[in-house]
């Protein structure tokens, strides 16, 4: 099963894990069990059934350009890169 790196702005909905395993063939399968289990994390990273903008997808260490088309083997390793933005340089 893929294991998914829960990123600590989502943890808030994991009850604090950092890393899960979770049944899926693509990203999609993934986001939507993790949000079967724990309600609201889809809300979070996507938008009308897309990633948000502000979140990238590294998968095996390498990011994703299919994002939630990427497809998945059992030992794959899933990240949620989420962009923080704001500030003043």
């Amino acid at each position: 099963m893929p294991v998914v790196g829960i990123p600590s702005l989502l943890r808030d909905l994991t009850n604090g894990e950092r890393s899960l395993a979770v049944e899926g063939v693509t990203i999609r399968d993934v986001i939507d069990n993790l949000d079967r289990i724990y309600p609201g994390i889809k809300d979070r990273l996507c938008e009308d059934d897309h990633l948000r903008p502000s979140i990238a997808i590294v998968v095996d260490g390498h990011t994703s350009t299919l994002k939630l088309r990427h497809n998945l083997r059992e030992s794959s390793e899933v990240h949620f890169v989420i962009s923080i933005s704001g500030g003043k340089s």
